[in-house]
């Protein structure tokens, strides 16, 4: 369990004044908490003593075993192939890869689907049903491809589906972006800034930011009105994808049920034009 997700487990328990301190973690995590007890109760507007209070409430020894969790945190979320590789070299199974890597992958999908919160999934997707919202989708060096997979298939779903590109053009893509309108952004460790800035500039103009990213979550989580943190580690020197798609197929199997009959009207388009493009292979 990441440090967030503890204390989020905890929120319940604690005081006005740990729930204060718990958003000012929050709001800049991790690098908040790696100053200072004094500097953090500072920031948080609370006394040293809600600190330390809060720490022992969620299962810390102290404010020096929270700091080194959170470095330790922190070493994970900008590890590079090479570094991730070394960690699990060192803790692998004398099993075949199939195993140890499909029962990791499993498990991550598991712990994923067992982290969203329903009433967040349901407004996520009612979010991307409205009509009147058009859909901005996003995603990094990696994750893009799910981002044009979500895209291919909203994009058969409704109208106002856009795909944001990577690289110096995004600018363009949001150009018609209005108040209102959604982006769906994927961002992974080790996070990319230009993902960021898209985000930044969608939620000043009044969009809407949700977000699809790993267990440390990405600082877009601070301006999203939902996120959804996959588990991505595996014993790989590159993360896994699939807690990511499997949220995706999931959204879509959602969405294309809420516009059912905008689906049946599309799909009938659709095929039609496939079977004048001779598409795909008939047999009769």
């Amino acid at each position: 369990m990441t440090v967030s997700a503890r204390l989020i487990e905890h929120r319940d328990e604690m005081t006005p004044s740990e729930r204060q301190l718990l958003n000012t973690l929050l709001d800049d995590y991790p690098i908040v908490g790696l100053g200072s007890i004094t500097e953090l109760a500072s920031a948080a507007g609370v006394s040293t003593t809600t600190v330390a209070r809060m720490l022992q409430k969620t299962g810390y020894d102290g404010f020096p075993q929270f700091q080194s969790a959170l470095r330790a945190e922190l070493k994970q979320m900008i590890s590079d192939p090479i570094a991730k590789r070394n960690v699990w070299k060192t803790d692998l199974p004398e099993e075949h890869i199939l195993n140890r890597y499909s029962r990791q992958g499993i498990e991550n999908q598991q712990r994923t689907l067992g982290d969203v919160d329903p009433e967040d999934f349901d407004s996520l997707c009612s979010l991307l049903s409205d009509p009147n919202r058009t859909i901005f989708i996003a995603g990094g060096r990696i994750t893009g491809t799910v981002a044009h997979y979500l895209y291919l298939h909203l994009q058969m779903i409704r109208p106002q589906v856009r795909l944001v590109a990577s690289g110096g053009s995004w600018p363009h893509d949001l150009l018609d972006l209005q108040p209102g309108d959604v982006l769906l952004a994927y961002d992974v460790r080790r996070y990319e800034n230009g993902t960021l800035q898209m985000a930044q500039m969608c939620h000043e103009k009044g969009a809407d930011v949700l977000l699809f990213t790993d267990q440390w979550r990405s600082p877009i989580h601070r301006l999203a009105k939902h996120t959804f943190a996959s588990r991505i580690d595996v014993p790989s020197a590159w993360d896994s994808c699939l807690p990511l798609l499997m949220l995706t197929e999931c959204t879509i199997a959602a969405v294309q049920e809420i516009l059912w009959e905008t689906v049946k009207a599309r799909t009938d388009a659709l095929e039609a034009a496939f079977d004048q493009t001779k598409l795909f292979r008939k047999f009769t």
